[in-house]
């Protein structure tokens, strides 16, 4: 049975890993000072919150939420899903769907009027995944800029 937490520190290896699984064409990512600083920010930051699921001593899946101060809806935030993986040959056996249900529970325990989330991935099983953890499709348009040499 999965148990879903917060990341924590030691947890920087077995997330290296789940996203190497979260975009394969990018060389391994070693844990180097460059990444252990990231790492460091991303678990200062009490805006940022990782959320992973665990079983057996090992990640299987995992996402980021930020929550995003604002001066709208009566200054309430709103939060942006981020990095949602699951282990390769693990998938299909409901950890994203945990991990996504406990990220949203979290936003709205903090007071978040909306949570968004952004996906390139096309497959009907992964529109699928966030309808059913409750991310609705066409309630707005989303846009994305890329750096001019990422084109």
């Amino acid at each position: 049975m999965a148990f879903i937490r917060e990341a924590k520190g030691e947890d920087l290896d077995g997330l290296l890993s789940l996203y190497q699984d979260l975009h394969p064409e990018d060389p391994p990512m070693p844990s180097c000072a460059t990444v252990e600083v990231a790492w460091r920010d991303i678990l200062a930051a009490p805006w940022l919150h990782v959320f992973v699921a665990e079983e057996g001593g090992q990640l299987m899946s995992s996402c980021l939420l930020q929550l995003v101060p604002n001066l709208t809806r009566g200054a309430r935030p709103f939060g942006l899903i981020e990095n949602v993986i699951t282990r390769q040959g693990e998938r299909r056996k409901g950890f994203a769907a945990k991990t996504l249900r406990h990220a949203l529970l979290f936003a709205w325990r903090s007071g978040c009027y909306k949570v968004m989330l952004l996906t390139g991935r096309k497959e009907p099983e992964v529109a699928k995944l966030y309808e059913k953890v409750g991310l609705k499709q066409g309630l707005k348009e989303g846009f994305l800029a890329l750096p001019p040499d990422a084109r």
